[in-house]
């Protein structure tokens, strides 16, 4: 009989928290689900909160006790910062998924590494701005960290798989999002609406702008970069809009090894939520015969800057990141405000890349400094 693992869950309400929570459901033997956070959504966490019983839970856009109901008041509530921190370090676990979005994210992954809990990384920021800080943390508290994004759990897998054999190369592939067949000018004017459909992903509408302006992957080139101690001049992103191949990594004898699956998320999260292991997640194979045929494409940066801005940052060092972070998110604020168009963003970027050149990022207050500074770039 599998020992019963307890987990907590920082964004229990998002897309990967409802997956995460719908594999426990399916392991009751295997998992206690012991904290749950999330940003807004009351109704759903309560909800959660009732069929999970978790000892812990929390909004961090707060929440009043007279809100709680008489059925729930078994659990702890916990309003802002606090609750994050109760949920990563406090309340028993062993393990933590963090699938909160921003940089919000890098104290929830400090936290939980700091009290020796195994990390389950759905946070990209957490290592895009403190990616030196985190992972010399996890080494020390002898913690890895476990990848949830689609792409570096099937990097992982690939390693895992490699045995002692290193590297050459990470293929890092990407859908190409909703504007891969447009040309320039006409996704410089993309609406928000038009953005948001993403052929593939169901996913919140950050990370879904992101998809489409191919952001997403300019973060996921840094995170790979600390993940796996991979210079960024070694991770070629691959357009593949299909999205059966998640990722692989190139050998020096010229073998590639990937890793396919259908485009479910349950399955990263349940092989982070099991490693070593695998569970069984719901989500068939692939059915190589109704396939047809794969397609994989170079990615165009003229369309697509945020690819050489992501490299740029990585190799300026410094600050760069949370600053190619920052101005990001704030650009996609405005533009899902429809303040700016979807152009815009890019250029946001760069502009805020060159004005806070040689920003350190030496401890966690430099970063919170860098990332405040970054946002007031218009």
């Amino acid at each position: 009989m599998n020992e019963l693992k307890k987990i907590a869950i920082l964004g229990s309400t998002g897309s990967i928290g409802k997956q995460a929570l719908d594999l426990c459901r399916r392991h009751p033997d295997r998992y206690r689900v012991t904290a749950l956070t999330a940003r807004a959504s009351k109704e759903t966490l309560f909800e959660q909160v009732r069929e999970f019983r978790p000892e812990a839970a929390g909004l961090t856009e707060g929440i009043r006790p007279e809100d709680i109901p008489e059925d729930l008041r078994f659990c702890r509530f916990l309003s802002g910062k606090e609750a994050l921190h109760a949920a990563a370090a406090e309340v028993e676990a062993d393990m933590v998924l963090v699938s909160i979005v921003g940089i919000a994210g890098l104290s929830g992954v400090m936290d939980a590494l700091e009290a020796g809990r195994q990390v389950l990384l759905a946070n990209k920021e957490a290592l895009v701005t403190g990616g030196h800080l985190v992972t010399d943390l996890a080494r020390k508290k002898g913690k890895p960290l476990l990848p949830v994004d689609s792409e570096h759990s099937a990097i992982f897998q690939c390693l895992q798989a490699a045995g002692p054999n290193p590297a050459e190369r990470i293929l890092l592939t990407a859908s190409g999002g909703p504007f891969r067949t447009w040309d320039r000018e006409r996704i410089l004017k993309a609406t928000p609406e038009e953005a948001l459909k993403h052929p593939n992903w169901n996913m919140g509408a950050k990370i879904t702008i992101d998809s489409a302006s191919m952001f997403n992957k300019g973060l996921e080139i840094m995170e790979a970069r600390w993940l796996f101690d991979m210079p960024e001049d070694r991770i070629q992103v691959v357009i593949h809009p299909e999205s059966i191949v998640h990722s692989g990594i190139v050998f020096r004898d010229g073998a590639v090894l990937a890793q396919l699956g259908q485009p479910d998320m349950r399955v990263p999260i349940g092989y982070a939520m099991s490693f070593p292991e695998r569970l069984e997640t719901g989500v068939p194979a692939p059915d190589l015969f109704s396939l047809g045929k794969l397609t994989f494409e170079q990615p165009d940066e003229a369309k697509f800057p945020a690819l050489r801005l992501a490299r740029a940052s990585l190799r300026a060092g410094g600050a760069a990141c949370t600053v190619f972070n920052g101005a990001n998110e704030a650009a996609v604020a405005a533009f899902l405000r429809k303040e700016i168009p979807f152009g815009e963003i890019a250029c946001r970027v760069e502009r805020a890349l060159e004005k806070l050149a040689g920003l350190k990022a030496d401890s966690i207050e430099d970063i919170w400094e860098a990332d405040r500074r970054s946002r007031l770039v218009g």
